[in-house]
């Protein structure tokens, strides 16, 4: 297939920016044509600049003129809509329908429904804004960049296409990489007709560790709303008795670095390369993920998985969903250090449950979070596009597709449809 990607690239380079990259290595691997256009916020850096970002959010006519002339250039047979705020906007759906091309777009963050795209605000999980008509509630808290006068332009982005009735009638399929997200977007208004869930992937496969070193492990973002405060403090109650690497940066360098100097048997590694992380999943006995955040799926799980490596989460988000409890890893309840130090004292003390979770944590990254897996999936939902794409223009209905539903690989079917 001819495929196109367009992609709003992070100003730091982040899971998102990842996830496509691997995707677009996937596809170009398996043989398909594959072009790439994408923009960056690397030149975002001043007030003055994150704002005029802001007000073009809605609709970037420029973008849409640009994007057109890839289309008519490539003459793709679909084309794969990543990230596409703020720099290039929603307008590159019109610029599709104008080509007559079909419209994937994965939704790696909430952002069709909530300002700052995570659901978090002041923390906690936080809903304010999802279902209403106008998002006033993000506007008045600053949700984006910690501004009012800056969020009101993507308040503006969510109303006009609410409007305009971008989500339900200009792109034929959506792809989340949860049922856990899937279910938050549904509630939030998105047409759950038009919604795939496919599950992130890693690659390569960077095989099962013999996880004899014997420290619990935390890759990520150093901020307090991925739990990092829980985490200092659940090892503060555990006295030294079982030892944490920390791998990332953040907001909270500062507070790691403070712990790791005070408290016995925590060490911070700083951000690391991606394989001396996957080296050091190898060689540990847990991951900790206490993240409050409602991720769409945070792939450093799946990561772990790849490892053989068991996962203690915070209970409730979409973490949790990935991990069984007392098969794969353990729930915590979010947000309370005892419990979490509680349940890796259960790890540490019953080895070989944990390593029976580290053998399950395997079968299921083989099950759901392969390369291989991920390319079946994506095919289909790239012929269910294309369907609809003619489907729409020729006024026929489209049959049923079956696409993975969620990550264990079952399938589910597709609404039988009229795009509208």
């Amino acid at each position: 297939m001819r495929v196109l990607i367009l992609h709003n690239a992070y100003r730091q380079f982040g899971g998102e920016d990842a996830a496509v990259a691997r995707e677009r290595a996937m596809l170009a691997a398996a043989g398909h044509d594959v072009h790439f256009y994408g923009v960056s916020n690397a030149g975002v850096r001043r007030p003055w600049e994150h704002l005029a970002a802001a007000v073009q959010a809605p609709y970037a006519v420029g973008a849409r003129v640009r994007v057109g002339r890839e289309i008519a250039r490539f003459r793709p047979d679909v084309v794969h809509v990543h990230n596409f705020f703020p720099l290039l906007s929603p307008a590159v759906y019109d610029a599709c329908r104008a080509r007559r091309a079909p419209v994937v777009q994965t939704l790696h963050n909430y952002r069709i429904q909530c300002l700052n795209g995570v659901l978090f605000r002041d923390g906690r999980a936080c809903s304010d804004c999802v279902g209403r008509a106008v998002p006033w509630p993000g506007v008045l808290h600053g949700c984006y960049r910690d501004s009012a006068l800056a969020s009101g332009p993507v308040a503006a982005m969510l109303v006009l296409h609410r409007v305009l009735r971008t989500w339900s009638r200009k792109v034929d399929v959506f792809i989340v990489p949860s049922e856990f997200a899937r279910e938050r977007l549904v509630a939030g208004g998105l047409p759950a007709a038009k919604i795939a869930v496919k599950p992130n992937f890693v690659e390569p496969d960077p095989g099962v560790g013999g996880h004899a070193g014997g420290y619990a492990i935390y890759v990520g973002r150093l901020s307090e709303e991925k739990g990092v405060g829980t985490l200092l403090s659940a090892w503060q109650e555990l006295g030294g008795r079982i030892p944490l690497t920390i791998v990332g940066d953040g907001p909270m360098a500062s507070a790691v670095a403070r712990a790791a100097s005070q408290t016995p048997g925590i060490t911070w590694e700083g951000p690391q390369p991606p394989e001396r992380t996957l080296r050091l999943m190898q060689d540990a006995r847990a991951l900790i993920f206490p993240s409050l955040l409602s991720e769409v799926l945070p792939t450093v799980v799946a990561e772990a998985f790849a490892t053989g490596l068991p996962v203690i989460v915070a209970a409730g988000g979409s973490a949790a969903s990935m991990v069984s409890d007392g098969r794969t890893g353990l729930h915590a309840a979010a947000g309370d250090p005892r419990d979490l130090a509680a349940k890796v004292r259960r790890l540490w003390d019953r080895f070989r449950e944990a390593r029976a979770m580290g053998r399950a944590a395997r079968g299921e990254f083989e099950r759901s979070y392969t390369a291989a897996r991920s390319r079946e999936a994506l095919m289909e939902i790239y012929t269910l596009a294309a369907e609809r794409n003619i489907a729409r223009q020729t006024g026929r209905r489209v049959g049923p597709g079956g696409l993975l539903s969620r990550a264990s690989g079952s399938m589910f079917r597709m609404p039988d449809t009229r795009p509208r």
